[in-house]
């Protein structure tokens, strides 16, 4: 189940709503508001896939159980690193089941024809949606509490509130334990958090309808084109760096709200990335709650900065290339983590300083996008050669298809210019949707409300409606 479609928006949130609010009015306790909000965000998981619950439940029922062996009074370190290396275990290894099954076996595969041996056989695998987000969030839970820094929950269905929360669960953002911790225990509910909330969602529901789903068409034409020419290619690429932006800022946006509805705040997960003037300051900026998980339990336990120099960068490229490997099996993301890896060593060889700091402001800002944009290409396409591809027809070193006029006439309409322009203005404008959204006022609250009946009636008219991280 998506945010933005008719069954969650008339039927489901509805529903939820009132019936939270039914019990919260009739002073029910915080577990069995919890409870409440399990069951439905199991209904939410499980809309499309019902068997996706039982692996959900049976991952969060391994990492509840590990964390209590951790946190037993006079609990021996052997019995804590053990109950530890279960939960990570566990997780990791059903996510590199679920994520990663049928790209080893099909590189198993590639090796084996070349060296002239019979393939084996591969099992068609679906992915979980979510997998990546939850995983690491119970990992997270887990290694807290062996590290003392989050205190151990004390019941399953506390835990199992916090793992399935359907206002994050699918695409994020990722929320440490420790954050809502207090929350899940004891939560205030009061109109000015629901009206936060309220705007919060809504901003990020026209976030989708009105940018992220327009400026995506053009992009899927132009990738789908077999020799879009200069112009063509690079508008297209733009159309692919702001659909990516947009779309999941508009799905954390509407999960913050979400949020705040029920009396949790989830933490910030964009910053204006896009008006960056390095790619270290772009990844301060984008999708912060992955970044900082890579941080405190990857970069920093590898040593982080404070080894040798040629340590440091290593450490710097294991993290972007997990960071690559985490996004997808593909090996565009694994070398999307690399092209990012040697931006980011380079920057840090030079005082975390982009080479071209010293020019003016404006240009710093467009170098580090036209590296980002790029990037994009690589993560956008469907394999090394279509990057390639594409990346040779931006620079005008490929031949331009005959049907290259008519691709220009449908994606240089009137409407796709406003949108494209519209994205590009809030992309480097300054300013911030989250800020925009946190600071409630009479008026915003009618401009947003307005706009979102907006979106409502236009996702009527949509067919186009994915949301891109549900495949991470």
């Amino acid at each position: 189940m998506v945010f933005s479609s008719q069954i969650f928006l008339f039927y489901f949130l509805p529903t939820f709503l009132v019936g939270y609010f039914v019990l919260h009015k009739l002073h029910a306790k915080h577990s069995t508001l919890n409870f409440f909000i399990t069951i439905f965000s199991y209904i939410f998981y499980g809309w499309l896939e019902p068997w996706l619950v039982f692996l959900m439940f049976s991952c969060t029922l391994v990492v509840y159980v590990a964390g209590r062996f951790i946190s037993a009074p006079g609990a021996s370190k052997l019995q804590r690193n053990l109950a530890l290396g279960a939960a990570v275990a566990v997780n990791l290894g059903a996510l590199g089941y679920f994520k990663y099954y049928m790209f080893a076996m099909g590189f198993l595969n590639d090796v084996a024809t070349k060296l002239g041996c019979e393939p084996f056989s591969v099992m068609t695998v679906l992915l979980p949606v979510g997998i990546s987000f939850y995983s690491f969030q119970s990992m997270s839970y887990a290694i807290d509490v062996w590290r003392g820094t989050a205190p151990p929950v004390k019941n399953f269905a506390t835990f199992a509130c916090y793992v399935a929360l359907f206002p994050q669960l699918v695409a994020g953002p990722i929320v440490r334990y420790n954050t809502v911790a207090e929350e899940l225990e004891t939560r205030t509910h009061t109109l000015e958090n629901f009206v936060r909330g309220m705007v919060f969602f809504c901003f990020g529901f026209a976030e989708k309808i009105f940018l992220a789903n327009q400026v995506g068409i053009i992009a899927d034409r132009v990738f789908a084109a077999d020799a879009p020419g200069v112009l063509n290619s690079w508008w297209g690429a733009l159309a692919y760096m702001f659909q990516i932006y947009f779309d999941f800022s508009a799905y954390s946006n509407m999960a913050i709200g979400l949020g705040l509805m029920l009396g949790f705040h989830f933490p910030r997960n964009f910053d204006g990335p896009y008006r960056s003037r390095s790619i270290t300051e772009f990844w301060k900026r984008w999708h912060i709650s992955l970044t900082s998980w890579f941080r405190d339990y990857l970069y920093i336990p590898l040593g982080g900065n404070r080894v040798g120099k040629f340590r440091l960068y290593f450490n710097l490229f294991l993290v972007m290339f997990v960071s690559g490997v985490w996004h997808g099996a593909n090996w565009t993301f694994v070398c999307w983590g690399l092209y990012h890896a040697f931006f980011m060593i380079v920057e840090r060889a030079n005082n975390k300083q982009a080479l071209y700091s010293k020019l003016p402001k404006v240009v710093q800002l467009a170098a580090t996008q036209i590296i980002v944009l790029f990037g994009w290409v690589l993560f956008r396409a469907d394999s090394i050669g279509e990057a390639w591809r594409m990346w040779k027809c931006m620079l005008g070193l490929n031949a331009v298809s005959s049907a290259d006029l008519i691709l220009s006439a449908e994606i240089f309409t009137p409407s796709c210019q406003f949108f494209m322009a519209l994205a590009f203005m809030l992309s480097f404008w300054k300013f911030r949707s989250y800020d925009w959204c946190d600071k409630v006022s009479p008026y915003r609250v009618v401009v947003v409300f307005a706009i979102f009946v907006l979106a409502v009636l236009a996702l009527f008219t949509q067919s186009y409606n994915p949301f891109l991280y549900f495949q991470f």
